[in-house]
């Protein structure tokens, strides 16, 4: 249980939601153990502590994301949310990430928007674009590293 605890307290980097975390996976290893042949016990609760808890992070940060697009926010999550870093997510940095996202050609928009906000799989864009696979992939990283560069010299 300590083992447990300690992993969500590092992802999570909060008592009463580690807490929380160690009772799902509790209730969650009484499920799984039975369908699995385990020959590591530690190294096998570990790992599935650890997707426990990105499965978590994922889910509160697709909640934040859903919320600031209710609020007529069009944006990407930035370099400090996808780390989960304890800096907060300023507004003035969400105003420069919409603008520095308005920047970017059109295709790379396109598909920044379809992997970050909408979350599609690189599938998805190529049958929602017709852009082929490497292209979507080439769009992605492109438009990944304008933003930054776009966010950097915004903030000099």
């Amino acid at each position: 249980m300590h083992l447990v605890y300690g992993v969500c307290l590092k992802y999570f980097k909060d008592r009463e939601q580690s807490q929380d975390a160690v009772m799902a996976i509790f209730e969650e290893l009484i499920i799984k153990l039975p369908k699995f042949e385990i020959e590591n016990f530690k190294s096998w609760l570990y790992v599935l502590s650890k997707n426990h808890c990105l499965m978590e992070l994922r889910k509160q940060k697709r909640s934040l994301t859903d919320h600031l697009e209710s609020s007529s926010y069009n944006h990407m999550e930035n370099v400090q949310f996808v780390h989960h870093d304890d800096e907060a997510l300023t507004e003035e940095n969400l105003d420069r990430l919409n603008d520095c996202i308005a920047q970017l050609k059109i295709e790379q928009k396109q598909c920044i928007e379809l992997f970050y906000l909408e979350k599609k799989s690189y599938q998805e864009i190529v049958e929602t674009t017709a852009f082929d696979l490497k292209k979507v992939k080439s769009y992605i990283q492109n438009g990944k590293r304008n933003l930054k560069q776009c966010m950097e010299q915004q903030s000099e």
